[in-house]
């Protein structure tokens, strides 16, 4: 198999293939200034054998900074990767959904494409022959559409990989963070734990999961207007709208470094401020699955919960669970364009 580099990468040659060749999935990165990890996650994708499956990889570049592009074209030289990755650099940051569309509409597009993708953050790794028990299950539920991989942390420590879709409840609750109040809206939480067994779900965690690429061609791949965070909860609610099902698989297992790209961790304990884009995917998710209305409801339970936990935390002698800089930041980017002002984004 030869690589087709769709870039302008100047130490590589762009080559055609002489032959169609079939594959059974394509293998997508998007690296952002995480070179050595998004190596470790292709080498942890060459080095298995998947069951006999044919895989490839497709790894874009969304135009990091610094050396990132060398760095990964100089690891195209290695002849393990010549016949197997494609590197896509790119002059611009996509962002997470666009830039994996970069390469879905191109596998789509293909005389013969890939029955199956498999979506890989770059700071993780396959740690099982997960590709081939993702296929396994695939080809044993044809209803469904998207299938996530359990999720460890370095150390095997398990972290949350299935979701229910965010609602007033959710943002409510999540906002202030009150033992008695989120033991009584523990349905509505949006993380489901990180002990879940195989089962349908709502959502799985873009770090890690397989899905049919006539599903996701269904639907016309990832919505681009996000840059960054809810797209793949807009894509899969959008997938299971479409009567596809979506689960989590609990015997596919993946080792994620949470956050090395963004520096948004979920369970980080030191309050840090979130960027403008995060604020403006929610607004966006809600109004474009529900409505401008419930999107500003969920806003007033969200900075409601917010500011009732703020109190308790003063009066508890602890730091409160909300971002810095929460409440006017998101009054600036993510309340503002629900009431049809324009936003005020920020560094």
């Amino acid at each position: 198999m030869v690589a087709l580099a769709r870039s302008k990468w100047p130490t590589f040659t762009q080559l055609e293939r002489s032959k169609p060749v079939t594959v059974d999935i394509s293998v997508i990165i998007v690296n952002y200034r995480a070179a050595e990890l998004s190596i470790k996650a292709v080498e942890s994708v060459l080095s298995r054998s998947h069951g006999g499956l044919s895989v490839d990889v497709h790894l874009v570049d969304n135009a990091s900074p610094g050396d990132d592009r060398a760095v990964l074209g100089d690891a195209m030289t290695r002849p393990d990767w010549a016949e197997r990755v494609t590197f896509y650099a790119e002059d611009e940051n996509h962002g997470f959904g666009r830039g994996n569309n970069l390469v879905l509409k191109a596998l789509a597009a293909r005389e013969d494409p890939p029955k199956y993708v498999f979506l890989l953050n770059p700071d993780a790794e396959l740690t099982n022959e997960t590709l081939k028990i993702l296929w396994d299950f695939m080809a044993e539920h044809p209803r469904v559409g998207i299938a996530g991989a359990r999720i460890e942390k370095p150390g095997g420590v398990p972290v949350t990989a299935a979701f229910r879709f965010p609602s007033l409840a959710s943002e409510f609750s999540a906002a202030l963070s009150f033992g008695p109040i989120s033991r009584l809206f523990r349905k509505s939480d949006v993380p489901m734990g990180a002990h879940v067994p195989t089962g349908s779900v709502d959502w799985v965690a873009g770090a890690a999961f397989i899905a049919r690429l006539d599903a996701l061609a269904e639907i016309d791949f990832f919505d681009p207007d996000y840059f960054l965070y809810y797209e793949e909860v807009c894509m899969m609610h959008r997938v299971t709208l479409a009567g596809w099902e979506i689960w989590h698989v609990a015997e596919a297992l993946v080792t994620h470094v949470e956050g090395a790209s963004t520096d948004v961790k979920s369970g980080r304990i030191e309050r840090v401020r979130r960027p403008a884009y995060w604020y403006d995917s929610w607004q966006m998710y809600f109004v474009k699955n529900h409505s401008r209305g419930y999107a500003l409801l969920c806003a007033m339970g969200w900075m409601t919960g917010a500011a009732l936990n703020f109190v308790l935390s003063r009066v508890r002698g602890k730091a409160p669970a909300a971002a810095l800089h929460f409440f006017g930041d998101f009054w600036a980017v993510g309340v503002r364009p629900l009431l049809g002002l324009k936003a005020h984004p920020y560094e």
